[in-house]
């Protein structure tokens, strides 16, 4: 295990965060059934939920000049209810959008956590529109009670971006700067509902990808990803098949790119809008990030990378431990999205 209380490289407040997580040693599971009854009895959800509902106060995200409302729509092809939360400046004009997908491994989290209330606020600060869409976790129910492996929570994302585009004129949002952003496991959704946009040929609606620490490899430790050992233990420990069986092991078995998007091709990336990929130096998750826009890059897409020195996996969506990186990297997502 890492020694993060004596990393020189790691923020100090973040490894005083660190310090305060739980050892975690991830074991091997043999079924999704057993993933999501042991994460029901363990607990950890309300613990995590406490701990990210510190983040929302608004010395740290001031909710001064935004608006907040609150949408629904039916997710096709289940037709079931998924609750989008919308942030945007308290005023009548027209302004860039950002589709945000909340991390939480596909498995787990929500729009609704205290963290994402913030987080939402400090990036529509800038002056854009943020959409965050609460999706169907495969483990842990976010505001949707129910739990589905994937795809279910794809075609959830997917169909919230249509709803959001049907009904930007009343929602005041530009529709030639509509971006499709998120962190870690909404990285990977974010990427995906690309793809899939792609595949529908709608990616005339998407003006840009941002995808933060994105968890698209669903295979750790991996040789060409140094960083899936060397940064293993941070925030993060990926060693199990957790991740994987807890999404749906046939579509890792099955190298489903829309699944784990590390097994997409040049082919199946081309001609994707513009793309950021950010990553935290401290990651066992930033070595695919990179691989990610390496790979854009092969396929001609306007693609470019940047890396938050001294952060752990997605440090950005706890603004309490270091609000100025928060807002930095909420800047960058704001900006790419009122850029040409």
């Amino acid at each position: 295990m890492p020694d993060v209380a004596n990393d020189r490289r790691l923020d100090p407040r973040l490894r005083a965060m660190l310090g305060a997580f739980p050892e975690m040693t991830p074991t091997d599971a043999a079924s999704w059934e057993e993933i999501v009854e042991n994460a029901a009895a363990s607990g950890m959800g309300a613990l995590i939920s406490q701990m990210m509902d510190a983040n929302d106060t608004e010395e740290i995200a001031p909710s001064a000049g935004l608006r907040v409302t609150e949408h629904e729509f039916t997710s096709s092809p289940d037709g079931n209810t998924i609750k989008l939360r919308f942030v945007r400046p308290d005023n009548d004009e027209v302004v860039p959008g950002i589709y945000y997908i909340h991390g939480g491994g596909m498995a787990s989290m929500s729009a609704y956590d205290g963290n994402y209330r913030a987080w939402a606020r400090i990036i529509a600060a800038n002056g854009v529109a943020v959409t965050m869409v609460d999706f169907r976790n495969s483990v842990s129910p976010s505001s949707a009670p129910e739990v589905v492996q994937y795809p279910g929570g794809l075609n959830d994302c997917v169909s919230g971006f249509h709803w959001v585009h049907e009904h930007a004129a009343e929602l005041g949002i530009d529709t030639s700067r509509l971006v499709v952003a998120g962190e870690s496991g909404g990285g990977n959704l974010a990427i995906a509902t690309t793809m899939r946009l792609k595949a529908s040929d709608d990616l005339d609606k998407v003006h840009g990808l941002y995808a933060l620490c994105p968890y698209i490899s669903g295979e750790w430790p991996r040789d060409e990803f140094p960083s899936s050992t060397d940064n293993d233990g941070y925030l993060l420990s990926l060693h199990s098949n957790q991740g994987r069986m807890g999404y749906g092991i046939e579509a890792f078995e099955a190298k489903d790119p829309m699944a784990w998007p590390s097994f997409a091709t040049v082919a199946e990336v081309e001609g994707f809008p513009k793309t950021m990929v950010s990553v935290n130096e401290l990651d066992p998750l930033r070595d695919e990030g990179i691989e990610f826009y390496r790979l854009a890059m092969e396929a001609g897409v306007p693609a470019r990378c940047r890396q938050v020195m001294g952060t752990s996996h997605g440090a950005e969506i706890f603004p309490m431990v270091c609000t100025e990186i928060s807002r930095d990297t909420a800047r960058d997502l704001a900006a790419f999205a009122t850029e040409a």
